[in-house]
């Protein structure tokens, strides 16, 4: 199999004594759920999963703000990237002096499949990252027997000003598994096109079946769905675990089966 990432670049399986740091939080998850605790030299603040494994992990920065200077110090032969995560200048600045940078860009739950093998070959771990897609493949099939009822929703990543997302995006396409079809007004000035603000609120929340109110990146609690509640009181309005729509990798299994089974109770 030929082990290339999002951008082409074939990776060859890594030499003994490999180095890894990883800037993408749930690719971090991923790597520890493949066995490679004692390879991962590095990591983000934001890589937090699974707790007691990473704790003890060096940090780096943050996903946009990489401390170079610590990677540089770490001397890692591979540093883990994401076409959305990571910034552009930091990625190209990796490459001067890490040996090799995987850049990862899933944009569908399915394209964890790949995924999972990219890293298991390029990381001696095939057996488990078979294991793996053996799992997510399970729950896609569960996800496609069912013929779910549609539903229109309107799902917040921000406030002030609201932030929605576009159909194009990872997040919408996992919620598309289970029946769930994003609402999204147009880009513009203030937002990028597929992380686009809601301009005419009001009129957003009242076209839609439901309203979502993610965990993150802001992080909704249950006042602003108190809040809302009471300004659109005829209109379903609940929070969700972000965590579970966006975060692909190991995480995209149990997320997956988070959403089947909350759309299969509420019917």
């Amino acid at each position: 199999m030929t082990l290339a990432d999002a951008l082409g670049q074939v990776h060859a399986p890594a030499a003994p004594g490999f180095r890894i740091v990883s800037l993408v939080p749930s690719l971090t998850e991923l790597l520890l759920d493949l066995g490679l605790r004692d390879q991962l030299v590095g990591r983000t603040g934001f890589c937090i999963h699974p707790r007691e494994l990473v704790r003890d992990i060096p940090k780096v920065g943050g996903t946009k703000d990489v401390k170079l200077d610590r990677v540089r110090a770490l001397a890692p032969t591979h540093v883990i990237v994401n076409v959305d995560e990571n910034e552009l200048p930091t990625v190209e600045a990796l490459r001067a002096f890490v040996p090799h940078v995987i850049v990862t860009h899933p944009q569908a739950p399915a394209d964890n499949l790949a995924l999972y093998r990219l890293f298991g070959g390029v990381f001696g771990r095939a057996h488990e990252a078979e294991a793996l897609c053996a799992e997510l493949q399970r729950e896609l099939d569960a996800c496609h027997a069912i013929d779910w009822p549609r539903e229109r929703v309107l799902y917040l990543i921000w406030k002030d000003p609201w932030m929605t997302i576009a159909a194009d995006t990872y997040i919408a396409r996992t919620l598309a598994l289970v029946g769930l079809d994003v609402a999204h007004g147009p880009g513009g000035e203030r937002g990028a096109a597929r992380y686009p603000v809601v301009d005419d609120f009001d009129g957003m929340v009242a076209s839609v079946d439901r309203v979502l109110l993610s965990s993150e990146p802001f992080m909704f609690r249950e006042r602003h769905v108190s809040e809302l509640r009471a300004r659109f009181p005829h209109r379903p309005i609940e929070l969700i675990d972000g965590e579970t729509t966006s975060w692909y990798g190991s995480r995209a299994i149990r997320g997956i089966g988070y959403l089947r089974m909350r759309r299969a109770a509420r019917g």
